[in-house]
């Protein structure tokens, strides 16, 4: 395996020291960013991730600031879910689309204010897009990436590690809501959010001068819990359903191909840029949908590549996202696939680039077994 040559171009973040004192294995590059991707092993970072309490460098998930009168207006632009009922304190999930209804971006919208907004992103240029939507309708708005680096704590020992840094009020905090917690004289935005299914918060660091400082008191509260440095697992991660952009799904996908569509009030989210193009995709409905896929027991090669998947000589979608479940004793897998071909039970076919593997479309992701 190559390494990753360092560069200006990626950039280092205020937890890489942490990161690599704690012995990271493997990195990706996110939003021009290091992403840790590997510690000890895929499989051993996955059972202890289920078990006891990790903390993520998850800066590279970097915040386009909206600040001003139109903040809010600009918002709604970029997104089909409807925000008029959002408050301050609030987090949703909501899918940024074109003007074709394509999808630019699955984040998490936080709403500080009704003037002052983050969109917490996944990895594409954003921010270029929310820069020419403001400056092409005149919006009286700025835009920009603040020196916010989030830091999760994740797994089901993280309400008791949480608690040692910042207090018992942290564990009122209510899912996707969030709170100001003080560390250090500092004031930091903290959710109960985060990018596995094992519970837990993402804290925004304001400011990459206290990040190892928090990194370390972390570790250091959660000797006796067993903390460790971790980092989104692949396995958890399809396991629980949990999508990634640029691999599961692309501008060239539509929020209901992405099994989105209930983060789409087309009806009511009046002024988002790709609502026409939307009621049309909702009126119609998808010709192809994201499902889960269970693939023959077995070991798998990475999927680095759309894996194509065949009814017979014919090819009826791909799988993106795939690993070997120790849980679920097969392998577990996102695909996307025509809807001729999608009802639970369907037997297919996936092409790894280790030969042909037998496939089929489960009704739910494993962890809603």
């Amino acid at each position: 395996m190559a390494l990753i040559s360092p560069s200006r171009r990626i950039r280092r973040t205020p937890f890489s020291d942490g990161v690599e004192a704690a012995g990271v294995t493997a990195y990706s590059v996110y939003n021009r960013m290091l992403l840790p991707t590997v510690f000890r092993s895929v499989e051993e970072d996955y059972r202890h991730l289920k078990e006891a309490v990790q903390i993520w460098d998850v800066a590279c998930e970097r915040q386009v600031e909206l600040r001003g009168p139109d903040a809010a207006r600009l918002m709604q632009m970029l997104t089909p879910r409807d925000l008029r009922g959002m408050l301050p304190g609030q987090c949703y999930y909501v899918p940024i689309v074109d003007e074709t209804g394509g999808m630019l971006n699955d984040p998490v919208a936080v709403k500080l204010a009704e003037d002052r907004w983050w969109i917490s992103i996944a990895d594409s240029d954003l921010l270029l897009w929310v820069k020419g939507v403001a400056q092409g309708f005149r919006l009286d708005v700025l835009v920009d990436e603040p020196d916010i680096s989030p830091l999760a704590v994740q797994g089901p020992r993280a309400d008791d590690l949480a608690a040692r840094v910042f207090g018992d009020g942290i564990r009122d905090l209510r899912f996707f809501r969030f709170g100001y917690f003080e560390f250090q004289g500092r004031d930091l935005v903290i959710a109960r959010s985060g990018y596995s299914r094992q519970g837990g918060f993402e804290i925004y660091v304001d400011g990459g001068d206290i990040g190892m400082p928090l990194w370390n008191a972390l570790l250091e509260a959660g000797r006796d819990l067993d903390v460790r440095a971790g980092c989104p697992n692949g396995i958890e991660r399809i396991e629980s359903g949990l999508l990634s952009y640029g691999n599961d799904m692309t501008a060239a996908n539509t929020p209901h191909e992405c099994g989105l569509g209930r983060f789409c009030d087309t009806l009511t989210a009046v002024g988002c840029i790709g609502r026409d193009a939307l009621l049309r995709v909702a009126r119609e409905g998808p010709v192809q949908q994201i499902r889960p896929i269970a693939i023959a027991a077995g070991t798998l090669p990475p999927c680095d590549r759309p894996w194509p998947l065949m009814a017979g000589d014919r090819r009826v979608g791909q799988v993106t996202s795939a690993a070997v479940s120790p849980d679920f004793g097969e392998g577990v897998a996102i695909g996307m696939v025509r809807m001729t071909h999608w009802d639970p039970g369907t037997t297919l076919t996936v092409i790894t680039q280790d030969g042909p593997r037998d496939a089929v479309v489960r009704e739910k992701f494993w962890i809603f077994k």
